[in-house]
C-alpha cells in the first residue's frame, strides 16, 4: 500500500461554535467558549453542555429526511453536503462507485431509544416509530451521508469511542492509498448532550460539575480542571488521491501525510499513565508521513480536561518530542463531542494550517505544575507551520494520531 499523501480538498462543519467551517473557526479564534446551561438536562447533577445553535434541521433538510434521521444524522449530511461543495464536487459528475463515506460514530443515540422504551413501559407497543430502529443504529450516519449523496462506494462507520472521527480519518486514508476510491468523505458525528450520557458520566466522575459557571467548566491542562463538557458536533473532510484531485485541477487544502493507532492494553476507561500507547501512534504515524519530530509545529490535543487525560498526553508529547510544540486544546470551547471531537478537531488543525494561526486554549488560569505544555491561551498565535499532528484517545485504550502537513 503507497504511503502517498491524501488531498484535503474539503471541509465541513457543524459545532457549538457556529452552523459551518466560516462560522466555526472564526467563533474559535475569539477564544469563548460554549457551554451554557441546557433545558434537557435541567434537574440534573450536571445540567449544562455544548450545543449546536440554530441547528434547524428541518429547515435545512426537509421534513422528510428529518423524520428518517437521528439528530447526529442530521448534522453529518449537513456537513458531509458543505464539505463536499467547499471542495467543487458535483455528484452527477463523479464516478459513483469509486467515492466511499467512512464516519466515526462513538455510541447509538441515546436521545431516541428512552422515549421509544417509555412507550413500551407505558403498553402502547402500537406507537412506537418504525423509524426508530433504522434512524439510530450507528451505520446509519455513514448510510444516509451516502444516500444523501449518491456516494455508491465502501460506506460504513467506525466506533472506537472518542477517537472514532479520527479512526474514520485514518480508515479513509487507507482505501484512497489502496486505490480502492478516489474520493472518500470521512469525519465523524455525534450528539452527546443527552440525559442518559450525563448521568452516566458524571456517575463516573468523569464530567466538570461546575453549574454555577458552565463557560468556565471546561479547563484542559489546568490546575484546576474537574472534568469534561458534554458536546455535539459532526466534522466532515473530502479526501482525494493527490493525483485524482489534481486532475480535476481541485486545491489541495491540505493533506494527510500519516496516520497510526494503538491500543493501550491497560483499562477498560482509564489511559495509561505513563502515555506509552499514544506516544507509539505518534511516533508510528510521523514514520508514516516520513517525517521527524521536529517537523512539527503545532498539536492538536485531545485535552478532555480531565485529570487522567492531560496528565498522560503530556507525558506521551514528551516521550516523542524532546520540547512539544505549542498546543491546543479545542474541547476547552466546544466541549467533548465524543466520535465527533476527532473529525471536528482535524478540520480545524487544517484550517490551522491554513491560516497559520494558532486558535487559543479557553479556561487556562493556572497551569497543573506536573504538565509541562506550550499551550496556546487568549488569543490566537501566529506562527510558521508546516506541519501538525492532532490526537485522540478514548475508552478500551484507543488512540490514533493524524499526520497534516501544509499544501
Amino acid at each position: 500500500m503507497s504511503s502517498q499523501p491524501i488531498a484535503v480538498t474539503g471541509l465541513g462543519m457543524v459545532t457549538p461554535a457556529g452552523m459551518g467551517t466560516d462560522a466555526t473557526w472564526e467563533h474559535m479564534c475569539t477564544g469563548v467558549p460554549t457551554a451554557t446551561s441546557d433545558p434537557e438536562l435541567a434537574g440534573l447533577a450536571v445540567d449544562f453542555s455544548c450545543r449546536v445553535p440554530d441547528l434547524d434541521a428541518r429547515r435545512r433538510l426537509g421534513g422528510r429526511l428529518c423524520m428518517r434521521l437521528d439528530r447526529f444524522g442530521q448534522m453529518a449530511v449537513i456537513a458531509a453536503r458543505e464539505a463536499v461543495t467547499h471542495a467543487g464536487l458535483d455528484s452527477k459528475d463523479w464516478d459513483a462507485p469509486r467515492v466511499g463515506v467512512v464516519l466515526g460514530v462513538g455510541a447509538n443515540s441515546l436521545s431516541t431509544y428512552p422515549v421509544e422504551f417509555r412507550r413500551l413501559q407505558d403498553g402502547h407497543a402500537d406507537k412506537v416509530s418504525p423509524f426508530a430502529l433504522p434512524r439510530s443504529v450507528p451505520n446509519m450516519v455513514a448510510g444516509a451521508v451516502s444516500l444523501d449523496l449518491g456516494a455508491k462506494g465502501p460506506s460504513f462507520t467506525t466506533s472506537s469511542a472518542c477517537a472514532s472521527g479520527t479512526t474514520a480519518l485514518t480508515v479513509a486514508c487507507d482505501l484512497l492509498r489502496s486505490g480502492a476510491c478516489d474520493i472518500v468523505i470521512s469525519g465523524g458525528s455525534e450528539s452527546a448532550s443527552s440525559v442518559m450520557c450525563s448521568v452516566t458520566f458524571g456517575q463516573m466522575q468523569a464530567l466538570s460539575r461546575r453549574c454555577h459557571d458552565p463557560a468556565g467548566a471546561s479547563r484542559p491542562f489546568d490546575a484546576d480542571r474537574d472534568g469534561f463538557v458534554l458536546g455535539e458536533g459532526a466534522g466532515v473532510l473530502v479526501l482525494e488521491r493527490t493525483s485524482h484531485a489534481r486532475a480535476r485541477g481541485a486545491r489541495a487544502l491540505a493533506h494527510l501525510a500519516g496516520h497510526a493507532s494503538s491500543c493501550d492494553a491497560y483499562h477498560y476507561t482509564s489511559p495509561d499513565p505513563r502515555g506509552d500507547g499514544l506516544a507509539q501512534a505518534i511516533r508510528s504515524a510521523l514514520a508514516d508521513a516520513g517525517l521527524a519530530p521536529h517537523d512539527i509545529g503545532h498539536v492538536n490535543a485531545h485535552g478532555t480536561a480531565t485529570e487522567l487525560n492531560d496528565k498522560t498526553e503530556a507525558q506521551a508529547l514528551h516521550q516523542v518530542f524532546r520540547r512539544p510544540p505549542p498546543v491546543t486544546a479545542n474541547k476547552s470551547i466546544i466541549g467533548h463531542s465524543m466520535g465527533a471531537a476527532g473529525a471536528i478537531e482535524a478540520a480545524l488543525t487544517v484550517l490551522t494550517l491554513q491560516h497559520q494561526l494558532i486558535p487559543p486554549t479557553a479556561n487556562l488560569g493556572r497551569m497543573d505544575p506536573a504538565i509541562d505544555l506550550d499551550v496556546v491561551t487568549k488569543i490566537p498565535r501566529p506562527t510558521r507551520i508546516d506541519a501538525a499532528l492532532s490526537v485522540s484517545s478514548g475508552f478500551g485504550g484507543q488512540n490514533a494520531a493524524l499526520v497534516i502537513t501544509r499544501a
